[in-house]
């Protein structure tokens, strides 16, 4: 049986752990082949061995999007490897809280490089290989629909005490998401965003207070959700419980069937329900 993704090429950042592997085996699944990234090379060659093993196509892009030359590494290596690109998911990111007078420049510009410049950097470097493919494609008379998953949060659509920084990039996603929308649909790209609410993960799985880091782009971030925090967040979403990176995983995928091809410029709250926060 075909997959749903058969001969697609999608490239998904953040995504050697977390809600982008789950994309990333999902997407590899239904028959795309998949261009992996995560900061660090094993967990990056780990998914792609993986989707390999399962006989689905990957390879790794591993290395920080927030570096100035990831962009152009990043989209060079899906054309090399694949000659394409149908499907760019721009999921990778972590967050670095604090409340706005404790905020420092560093951890404001961390979480804008992370979550909002590098999205734009990987999408100014894909316009051109599109738009070379599109051309070619035209002349032949076949027309490729395309897709563009930027990832939002409910932080974004809300706010978030505590999180001004992410609130705000994650609000500049949604508008990088309806402008490209309009600057891309004379080339058949959709565009469109997924806010996810509460999805556990590692990053949101561990206590606040175990002392648990994760280390990215040269520092040790402290990750985490305080217990009682998640007690009230898992009660306040109408499904009772936080979402899986499968689930998650899922939001993206309908965004990338055939029949979202007359949807772009939106965005898909998953969050189990839940409203407001």
């Amino acid at each position: 049986m075909t997959g749903t993704l058969e001969g697609k090429v999608a490239l998904v950042t953040g995504s050697g752990r977390g809600i982008g592997r789950a994309i990333a085996h999902k997407f590899a699944a239904q028959g795309a082949r998949v261009v992996v990234n995560d900061l660090d090379t094993d967990p990056a060659q780990q998914v792609v061995d993986e989707i390999r093993a399962a006989g689905g196509i990957a390879t790794a892009c591993s290395g920080s999007v927030s570096t100035a030359d990831f962009a152009e590494r990043f989209i060079g290596t899906a054309m090399r490897e694949y000659q394409g690109i149908d499907i760019i998911v721009n999921n990778a990111g972590y967050t670095w809280d604090s409340v706005i007078q404790k905020m420092t420049d560093e951890q404001w510009y961390a979480i804008m490089d992370v979550h909002l410049t590098a999205p734009f950097r990987i999408l100014r470097a894909a316009q051109p290989a599109i738009r070379a493919l599109v051309n070619a494609e035209q002349a032949a008379g076949t027309l490729r629909s395309r897709r563009v998953v930027n990832i939002s949060s409910v932080a974004g659509i809300f706010g978030n005490a505590g999180q001004s920084n992410y609130a705000v990039a994650k609000a500049g996603i949604e508008g990088l998401t309806k402008t490209l929308a309009k600057e891309w649909g004379r080339y058949n790209v959709t565009v469109n965003c997924v806010a996810y609410g509460y999805i556990k993960t590692r990053l949101t799985e561990s206590g606040a207070n175990d002392g648990a880091t994760a280390h990215i782009d040269g520092r040790d971030i402290r990750v985490g959700v305080n217990p009682g925090l998640k007690a009230a967040m898992e009660q306040a979403i109408p499904l009772g419980r936080g979402g899986t990176p499968e689930e998650a995983a899922g939001a993206v995928y309908l965004f990338c069937l055939p029949e979202a091809d007359y949807i772009s410029g939106q965005t898909l709250m998953c969050t189990g329900g839940l409203t407001g926060i």
